[in-house]
């Protein structure tokens, strides 16, 4: 099945098929959002490591090599990397949006420069590569990437990462309000679980992105 006939919500069930998708590189950017070392650290308590284990054998098996080949693919065609990464300005974490300071999973003190809050060495951005950092679930929200985009005059965004349902979710959220086209790519992103990420892809397929596999988004490229 196509990606215009999959994830379709109940919304969007008899909708018409979406036009053909065309990117031109020059006006197209790859976002790589909080693919972080944190969140691929075993964890403390081993039921909670046990149930956490498909997700890492995700993010290990699919999700890491498929955005690795996608940059890849991407800087052949000329087409801007951009990674956003969690991390707060102040030792103490002061400067995070309440989201990151509510007990919890979310909860995360992550300063700029703490080791586990770097990208993960497979993904390392080159020296010309921006990095976003964030004290928000949205790469928009509280940085200044839309002007950057504008100022590069990008226009359509292809969103990578983690978590499906939460950041990712997010700023594709933020970056169709601000009228960027949105892709988002399938296999390379991952929630907490497989029925979290696939019905999160459902809820936003078609309203505030489309959402393809890596194959079919090379398709897309016209340079």
């Amino acid at each position: 099945m196509s990606w215009k006939k999959r994830h379709r919500s109940f919304y969007y069930k008899y909708a018409e098929d979406p036009d053909d998708i065309i990117l031109k590189s020059s006006e197209t950017a790859h976002l790589i959002i909080d693919v972080q070392k944190t969140y691929l650290e075993p964890k403390e308590n081993q039921k909670e490591n046990e149930e956490w284990q498909p997700f890492f054998n995700r993010m290990k098996d699919i999700v890491i090599p498929n955005i690795k080949s996608f940059i890849s693919f991407t800087r052949e065609k000329k087409v801007e990397n951009i990674f956003a990464r969690i991390a707060c300005h102040k030792e103490s974490g002061l400067d995070r949006s309440l989201s990151q300071k509510k007990p919890g999973f979310n909860y995360l003190l992550l300063p700029k420069d703490t080791p586990s809050g770097q990208i993960v060495d497979e993904l390392k951005p080159d020296p010309d590569d921006i990095v976003m950092m964030k004290t928000t679930d949205s790469a928009l929200t509280g940085t200044n990437l839309r002007l950057i985009l504008k100022n590069m005059g990008i226009k359509n965004v292809v969103c990578t990462g983690i978590f499906t349902d939460q950041c990712v979710s997010s700023t594709v959220r933020s970056l169709v309000d601000e009228s960027f086209n949105v892709i988002v790519i399938e296999d390379c992103c991952a929630a907490a679980t497989d029925e979290l990420h696939k019905h999160e892809l459902e809820i936003i397929n078609m309203i505030y992105c489309h959402v393809v596999n890596l194959e079919e988004v090379k398709t897309f490229f016209r340079n």
